[in-house]
């Protein structure tokens, strides 16, 4: 509850969303759950993009690092919402032999 005041000086009180725990509360995590799991899903997805980006010019280095760390980023995202994912080859969708 926020006071807000009135024209004639009174207050009363409001509901107001709050922006920091509005998100993280429909996800079904408190403020600091959800910034941990954000912080770890950025952080993979900056290396994964790091590596790719190495990747574009010397072929040869992180030949497989960002899919591999997409898929596991997948992996992250659906076990934060109960479920689980098997993580298969697009085009004969066998499944892929690497661990993540």
């Amino acid at each position: 509850m926020i006071a807000a005041s009135k024209p004639n000086g009174s207050f009363r009180e409001t509901n107001m969303p709050n922006p920091f725990t509005e998100h993280p509360a429909s996800v079904g995590e408190t403020y600091f759950q959800h910034m941990r799991f954000a912080l770890r899903f950025g952080g993979r997805m900056l290396m994964g993009g790091a590596a790719a980006v190495v990747h574009s010019g010397f072929p040869f280095l992180f030949v497989t690092t960002a899919s591999r760390i997409n898929d596991a980023l997948v992996q992250m995202r659906a076990a934060s919402r109960g479920r689980t994912v098997r993580v298969v080859d697009a085009e004969t969708m066998l499944p892929l032999d690497y661990h993540i």
